[in-house]
C-alpha cells in the first residue's frame, strides 16, 4: 500500500509536466486558421438561418395542406349527402 502512495506523487508530477509541455508546444492558431474558423462560423450561421427559414416554410405548407384536407373532407361529405338525396328521389 505504501508503494502505491509513493508512486502517486511522482506520476502526478510527470502527468502535469507532460500536459504543460503539450500546451506550450501547441503554440496557438495561425491567422489563416483563424480566418478559416471565422468563415466556417459564418457558413454555419448562414446554414442555420436557411434551416430555420425552411422549417417555417414547411410549417406554412403543412398548415395549407390541413386546410385543403378539411375542405376536401367537407366536399366529400356534401357529395355523399347529395348522392343520398338523389337516390331518395322518385325515378
Amino acid at each position: 500500500m505504501s508503494l502505491l502512495k509513493n508512486f502517486k506523487l511522482p506520476s502526478f508530477v510527470v502527468v502535469l509536466f507532460l500536459s504543460a509541455a503539450l500546451f506550450a508546444g501547441c503554440g496557438g492558431l495561425s491567422e489563416a486558421q483563424l480566418a478559416e474558423l471565422d468563415a466556417l462560423r459564418q457558413e454555419v450561421k448562414s446554414l442555420e438561418a436557411e434551416a430555420n427559414q425552411l422549417k417555417d416554410e414547411r410549417a406554412q405548407l403543412e398548415s395549407e395542406i390541413q386546410t385543403i384536407n378539411r375542405k376536401l373532407a367537407e366536399c366529400n361529405k356534401q357529395k355523399e349527402e347529395t348522392r343520398a338525396n338523389l337516390q331518395k328521389l322518385p325515378k
